[in-house]
């Protein structure tokens, strides 16, 4: 905008900046030490961060060093997750010994000239593939338990329906019957093998 003088012509004056939207070049150590405030503060609260995200975003975050308590409302979010993430993390190890034993077993083919080194290396063989069939399965009944997880039903026994108990789970999270359950169970197993 312009400012009339005199004469009746508009004459340009240049406006000052306000004091304050005065910007001042800031130097570059300045610069530096802001942005390496800025990291050292979101990698201190960058957890605090994650979970306030995770929050704003409707998913559950476990806190450090959780564990399951009877105290709380049970199968709630918290302890949902902590078992998920249990399962996940039983099945990867079971996967990941599985695949060290195939490359063990694929590297040692040495033919032995002993029959006794032979049929020890054979029981061993057999042994370990006996023990890696019954990993299998238990890989089977966590993706069961797993599926449970998502359906709702998982933390409730199969034949009353009744909670299995939050300290039961965390000793074997793939229990499908309370404890009161299974020992009726294993009574008639027992029963039934000695007729």
């Amino acid at each position: 905008m312009g400012k009339m003088d005199r004469q009746g012509s508009i004459k340009k004056v240049a406006r000052k900046p306000a004091k304050d939207t005065v910007q001042i070049e800031p130097s570059r150590a300045g610069k530096k030490a802001r942005a390496a405030a800025a990291v050292k503060a979101a990698t201190k609260t960058g957890e605090a961060m994650s979970q306030r995200n995770a929050k704003q975003q409707g998913v559950t975050v476990l806190p450090d060093g959780y564990k399951p308590s009877d105290s709380e409302p049970f199968m709630n979010e918290r302890q949902k997750l902590y078992f998920r993430n249990k399962l996940v993390a039983w099945k990867e190890e079971i996967i990941r010994q599985n695949r060290e034993t195939l490359t063990v077993l694929h590297e040692d083919n040495a033919q032995h000239a002993d029959l006794a080194d032979r049929a020890t290396s054979e029981t061993d063989r057999a042994l370990e593939l006996r023990a890696r069939d019954r990993q299998r399965k238990l890989i089977n009944k966590i993706d069961a338990a797993l599926a449970r997880i998502e359906d709702g039903s998982y933390g409730y026994c199969e034949e009353t329906g009744e909670p299995i108990g939050v300290k039961r789970l965390d000793a074997r999270p793939i229990a499908t019957l309370s404890l009161e359950a299974q020992e009726r169970h294993e009574r008639r197993e027992k029963v039934f093998r000695e007729d």
